[in-house]
């Protein structure tokens, strides 16, 4: 286990606490819909590819981030330092930027495909649309405890 920072319990959770702790209880529900963001735009047809790419570039850095940053947590990695803290609040803060970006080009894309494409696809994209909604939320939610974590570090 990490050592507790001086102000007491600002510092990040170490192996299973990242899992009982918030908001890092949020990694588990950022890497599920993250990476169903990622399965609905791949599997999808994309009509518009710099608006999906962008989409594609977000949900797949993002996923391989938060795998990352879990697994780093998990083994300790941090050490208690507190830059760390600012590391965490950083990611989170530029991921919920990133997916509420992807989260409205995906809805425009959708929107301009709603004629003349099939109704498999069309919903594969409302689906993403959604599921790219709730991730940016999590994310969102996640920035905003990791700043408050940071502030009081």
């Amino acid at each position: 286990m990490a050592p507790a920072a001086a102000s007491g319990g600002s510092s990040l959770p170490s192996g299973f606490a990242v899992f009982t702790t918030f908001p890092d209880l949020l990694f588990i529900f950022e890497f599920v819909f993250g990476g169903l963001v990622w399965i609905l735009i791949s599997s999808s047809l994309v009509p518009l590819p710099l608006m999906q790419g962008w989409v594609m570039f977000v949900s797949v850095f993002c996923f391989v981030a938060t795998t990352t940053l879990l697994v780093l947590y998990m083994m300790g990695a941090h050490g208690g330092e507190a830059s760390w803290v600012t590391l965490d609040a950083a990611y989170h803060c530029t991921a919920a930027l990133f997916y509420l970006s992807a989260s409205v080009l995906e809805a425009l894309a959708t929107i301009l495909m709603r004629d003349g494409f099939t109704y498999k696809y069309y919903h594969e994209n409302i689906s993403a649309v959604v599921f790219s909604y709730v991730a940016t939320l999590l994310y969102v939610v996640h920035a905003v405890f990791s700043l408050i974590r940071w502030k009081s570090s």
